[in-house]
């Protein structure tokens, strides 16, 4: 039997424990909410997702009124923790690829938590979202429905990089992208990047900051690549078709970044 981590029990009401209330009143509250929809699997990726022949019979609409469900029931934890009520300062859609739902079904989402549990007149509210996945039209919906932010999964500039990776995005449609969303109004923009995939030079690495900073963006964030047990990278690793590069280059990439 595994041993559970330290900590008080979860309480069979599906509540929280007493002890998560501590401090409560100096912190900020913020809500994560992961839609676990994608076309493609990465071959990276263990995040939990599910491509449209993995659904069995669920839908996304299906998802989603689950979701909602949630949504209520999380008004009712926060409630049993404090009496005073406080709005959420940041919402961030994950995934997955919540791009690919329609911006009226997250503004449902969204319209939900600010009835249920209220949202900071400064809230911040992120859509992630895959450059091939967006078009003018659907970037100007999701502003309409509530959000002010988007991140984009940028990962690399070079192509031999993304095609390790299994993303399937050209890397110039990250640029449109941006241009697009910046037109339709969005204030803040970000993208992501990976680094250390098999085959990826320390040149390589250069040339996809340099990318990303050329880029009309806000915000970076980079990501060292992680083998996850059970992924197809690393069955392409343990059967020696790839190879992870050593800790020294990836040390490497990691103070190019950071510098």
């Amino acid at each position: 039997m595994a041993q559970m981590p330290d900590g008080d029990p979860a309480p069979l009401n599906g509540l929280l424990p007493e002890s998560a209330a501590e401090g409560l009143s100096q912190r900020t509250l913020h809500a994560y909410l992961h839609i676990p929809f994608c076309r493609v699997r990465c071959g990276y990726c263990d995040y939990n997702t599910y491509t449209s022949s993995e659904l069995q019979g669920e839908t996304q609409n299906s998802f989603l009124d689950n979701l909602l469900r949630e949504i209520s029931f999380s008004k009712n934890v926060l409630q049993q923790l404090s009496s005073q009520h406080r709005k959420f300062s940041t919402v961030f859609f994950g995934g997955g690829t919540p791009s690919l739902l329609p911006a009226h079904d997250l503004g449902r989402v969204i319209a939900a938590i600010k009835a249920r549990n209220g949202l900071a007149a400064d809230c911040e509210i992120t859509l992630e979202a895959n450059p091939d996945s967006v078009t003018a039209e659907k970037l100007t919906e999701y502003l309409h429905v509530g959000f002010n932010r988007i991140s984009f999964g940028m990962q690399s500039a070079k192509p031999h990089v993304l095609a390790a990776l299994d993303r399937t995005h050209n890397p110039a449609n990250v640029e449109k992208a941006i241009t697009m969303a910046r037109a339709a109004g969005f204030e803040s923009i970000s993208v992501d990047l990976i680094y250390g995939t098999p085959g990826e030079s320390l040149q390589d690495w250069q040339e996809t900051v340099e990318a990303a900073l050329s880029l009309d963006i806000d915000h970076i964030s980079a990501y060292a690549l992680i083998v996850e047990t059970g992924t197809k990278l690393a069955a392409q690793i343990k059967r020696g078709d790839l190879t992870m590069p050593n800790d020294d280059l990836m040390a490497d990439m990691y103070l190019l970044v950071d510098q």
